[in-house]
């Protein structure tokens, strides 16, 4: 079993920046991939970013310039540093780890966009 434990979610205006950082812990060999979903307020859930395990990295073109993820294999630990943050950024945001498709996800954590 796995277990996600997100951090760093919070309130931040616009134009700032905020760090998301996840950890995972247990039956980590499992993981290839890490990253990120979020689902606004009456939004569809989106995948924000994801990573290998060798570092390749996607993202969803609302995001591309704004947000880059990065992994830490030894910690276990994937990061999401998202800059220029909009008002249309605000969501719940959730880890998830996972090969072809996600099989753990951590608990969300907020993010709010606003003056």
């Amino acid at each position: 079993q796995v277990q996600l434990v997100e951090s760093g979610g919070g309130l931040v205006q616009p134009g700032g920046s905020l760090r998301l950082s996840c950890a995972a812990s247990g039956s980590t060999f499992s993981i290839n991939v890490m990253g990120w979903y979020r689902q606004g307020p009456g939004k569809q859930r989106e995948l924000v970013a994801a990573i290998t395990r060798g570092g390749s990295s996607s993202y969803a073109d609302s995001v591309k310039g704004r947000f880059t993820i990065s992994r830490d294999n030894a910690k276990n630990t994937v990061y999401l540093q998202m800059n220029s943050l909009k008002a249309e950024d605000t969501a719940v945001y959730s880890c998830y780890g996972g090969s072809n498709f996600p099989l753990y996800w951590g608990q969300g954590t907020q993010v709010t966009v606003s003056s």
